[in-house]
Order: C-alpha cells, then sequence, then structure tokens
C-alpha cells in the first residue's frame, strides 16, 4: 500500500510510529525554579552527537517538563531498563503541575552533579544535560508543527556500576526499554556485533 498521512491511512491505527521504532525512551527529570519535581517519559529521544555529547528529546504540546526546563535550562535524561517499565508508565499520567511523578511512582529522586534537577535513583543510567536550544519545527505549509524540540549538551553522566560487563556498558543486562508503535514497547535481551567494511578499491 501507499498513503499520503495528510490525506489519511484507512488502517486500524496509525503505523507511523511502528515503522519508525524502536526509539529510546528519554525519561526527562526537571525542577521549576520554585523546586517543583517533574518526571515524564519521551519517546521522541534520541543522541544527536558526541562532539559535543548531545541529546535532543520532543514534546508534542506545552507540558511541564518542557515549562520547567524553560525555567531552569536543564534536565537529566534517565535510562529506563525493563525492572523500571511499569514505574516509567507511571510516570506519563498528565497529573497537574506541582504533583511529583517520582513520588507517584516510588522513585527516588537523586541529586544530580552538575545540574538542579535530580535524577532517578533507581536507574542504572543517567545523563545530565544543559539546554542548548529549544526549537519550534515548522511543516511545509510554514505553520508551526505540533512538536517542540529541546536541544541539550550532557554535562555529566552516571552509571551504576552493576550495569558494566568488562569496562562496557551491558545494555542486556540493563534490558533497556525502548518504544514501539500502538501500545507496545521493547526490551534488549540480544545484540550483535558488525565491524564496519573497509573501502577496497
Amino acid at each position: 500500500m501507499f498513503y499520503e498521512p495528510r490525506n489519511g491511512h484507512g488502517l486500524p491505527h496509525d503505523p507511523f510510529k511502528a515503522i519508525v521504532a524502536p526509539r529510546p525512551i528519554g525519561w526527562i527529570s526537571s525542577i521549576s525554579k520554585d523546586g517543583a519535581l517533574n518526571l515524564a517519559p519521551y519517546s521522541f529521544f534520541n543522541a544527536i552527537g558526541s562532539h559535543p555529547h548531545m541529546v535532543m528529546f520532543a514534546s508534542e504540546g506545552e507540558k511541564d517538563s518542557l515549562n520547567f526546563i524553560r525555567e531552569t535550562g536543564e534536565f537529566v535524561a534517565n535510562l529506563v531498563g525493563r525492572d523500571l517499565a511499569e514505574q516509567m508508565n507511571i510516570t506519563g499520567v498528565d497529573a497537574p503541575r506541582g504533583i511529583s511523578e517520582f513520588e507517584q511512582a516510588g522513585l527516588t529522586p537523586v541529586s544530580s552533579n552538575r545540574v538542579a534537577p535530580p535524577r532517578v535513583g533507581e536507574a542504572l543510567a543517567a545523563l545530565e544535560c544543559k539546554v542548548t536550544e529549544i526549537h519550534h519545527p515548522k511543516g511545509l505549509d510554514g505553520k508551526p508543527a505540533g512538536s517542540i524540540v529541546v536541544f541539550g549538551e550532557v554535562v555529566g553522566i552516571h552509571i551504576k556500576d552493576e550495569a558494566l560487563t568488562d569496562g562496557l556498558f551491558d545494555i542486556v543486562r540493563a534490558g533497556t526499554v525502548s518504544r514501539l508503535g500502538y501500545r507496545e514497547y521493547a526490551a534488549i535481551t540480544e545484540t550483535f556485533e558488525m565491524i564496519r567494511p573497509r573501502w577496497k578499491a
């Protein structure tokens, strides 16, 4: 089949997110200028470079995370392992401003080293980030799209010792969770290695 998104797909559910998958989950913790905490999962999240280390996430509409980050210019991207998937899901609730998703999900806010927002104490890894820019993408019609993209430079990285195997971050041991389409998620249970070939003229 072929379809143009603007004309609809004719399927039971939009397949776009299932096709662009798996997507890492940015479990974003933030703090307001008044000290209120927020923790929310974002499935439009990824690394965008390593010189310097940078990540991005997109918020579909104005949300507390975005508002808090605008106020402070900082956030933490926490890793979602399989053992934290249910708690991550709880933090996706649309709670009123001022309600701490850390508390709702029974998670421990732990002070960060270089930024004000706390990290998730139970997470095996966390990236402390400072905002470099907030971008409002436009569609082909020139009008603002529904997403707001936050770019951040990673200024500190936490890794728990149990997540390391022979000095390497063990993504299988972590059971890193990713977002798929519909209501589906996946956890990493297997990896394979390939060496990039050298060009031979």
